[in-house]
């Protein structure tokens, strides 16, 4: 036993546990990384949200389409920047479908979704800087959890280091060479920067430090969006410069690394000219179309806002509704009264959350648990399938305050 412990005080070891068999279907523990990362930004997202007076049905609605977007531009992403595996010499174009090997590439993932995310934001009449500063924290917070998913595939490590904190990496997995070892000259001792971890400490501290500032400086317009933004890059850049996988080179100087410059300028600019402009946060979350879709709701007592089949934005029957769509279903049945008097009287609230967004002490985000939101009434495959299992979490918490508060009333 001590000789165990001696060897995990020296050295940082690699698992030799990558998943798990369910019948025909492998459970990769990649995926389980990304999947917890996803459902803590979800469950951060919607109390920051619900205390800025927001919707919890606007979460979904948009998370629905998000979620897919930012797996798709994070592959895509990936692809682009390391070509060679999938169409360089030897390269198999089939594997770049191989999502569980790993391969996300957090700039292609973080624009193809925030251009979802305003799409979303600006069909049902949600302000978009304001959507994103309550999603920031919970996006750095997915970060820091899904890149333990590089340490179970033994990939995205640093440089050879000496370092008590080195990270073991297999030289062979199964009897047949490693893939990711990166020079067959180097001994099978040799310990690497765990680049991983580094990410994962720097972004956990990031989550923290975007609660903080958002608190402390009240900031609003994007302003802890671009905070994210800023800090992230910043990190980002002496951590990529440490890792050793292949990657496109410009002038010598890893692709990543010059992105991340650039876009920790653009992150930049854009705060100081926001915050020059914009000292506290929004006034209101929702636009005049939110407020129209609400009223609209509220006068036929059907539907609970913008997700419900009879609120397109031409006030047809729903024909492009970017939620649901027209499946052929009913339309959605009549709301409980507390949605009706939600839809009556939009909340709006300055202040940026305050700790009560994380503590489930906040204003209530559940008590809409009626049939009237079309993202409960419709399928959508098997992201919508997903969101839905995942939507359980912060659900809980506020079904349990509402059914609390009807049995006293």
């Amino acid at each position: 036993m001590s000789a165990i412990v001696a060897d995990i005080l020296a050295a940082i070891p690699s698992p030799g546990w990558r998943g798990f068999d369910l019948g025909p279907v492998t459970i990769h523990a990649y995926a389980l990384c990304i999947l917890l990362g996803i459902v803590l930004a979800l469950w951060v997202t919607n109390r920051r949200w619900a205390a800025r007076g927001g919707s919890e049905d606007d979460l979904w609605n948009i998370a629905i389409w998000a979620i897919p977007a930012g797996i798709i531009g994070g592959r895509l992403y990936h692809i682009f920047s390391t070509p060679d595996p999938y169409f360089g010499p030897g390269g198999n174009p089939v594997a770049a479908l191989y999502i569980w090997n790993g391969g996300l590439g957090i700039w292609g993932a973080v624009a193809l979704g925030v251009l979802t995310v305003f799409l979303v934001c600006r069909y049902y009449g949600i302000r978009f800087t304001a959507f994103l500063d309550a999603a920031a924290p919970g996006l750095i917070l997915a970060q820091a959890v899904g890149r333990w998913g590089n340490w179970f595939n033994q990939e995205l490590f640093g440089s050879p280091t000496t370092l008590p904190w080195g990270l073991q990496i297999d030289k062979t997995i199964g009897g047949a060479p490693n893939p990711n070892w990166p020079d067959p000259a180097l001994p099978a001792d040799t310990l690497f920067h765990p680049t991983f971890l580094y990410e994962s400490i720097w972004n956990f501290i990031g989550f923290a430090l975007l609660i903080w500032a958002g608190r402390a400086f009240r900031l609003g317009y994007g302003q802890v969006f671009f905070l994210y933004i800023c800090y992230y890059t910043a990190g980002r850049v002496w951590i990529e410069a440490l890792r050793i996988d292949t990657a496109e080179l410009i002038f010598g100087v890893r692709l990543n690394v010059w992105v991340s410059i650039l876009i920790f300028l653009l992150g930049a600019v854009l705060f100081i000219v926001s915050r020059s402009r914009h000292k506290t946060p929004e006034p209101e979350i929702y636009t005049e179309r939110h407020r129209r879709f609400e009223s609209e709701a509220s006068g036929s007592g059907e539907g609970s806002g913008p997700g419900s089949a009879e609120d397109s934005g031409s006030g047809d029957s729903g024909a492009g509704h970017p939620g649901a769509g027209k499946l052929g279903g009913e339309a959605s049945s009549a709301a409980t009264g507390s949605s009706a008097d939600r839809s009556a009287a939009p909340r709006k609230r300055g202040a940026e959350p305050d700790s009560d967004a994380l503590n489930g002490d906040g204003q209530d985000s559940g008590d809409d648990q009626g049939p009237s939101s079309s993202m409960t009434k419709r399928s959508f495959g098997f992201f919508g399938a997903v969101t839905s299992a995942i939507s359980i979490v912060p659900q809980v918490g506020p079904r349990a305050r509402a059914e609390r508060r009807r049995a006293r009333d």
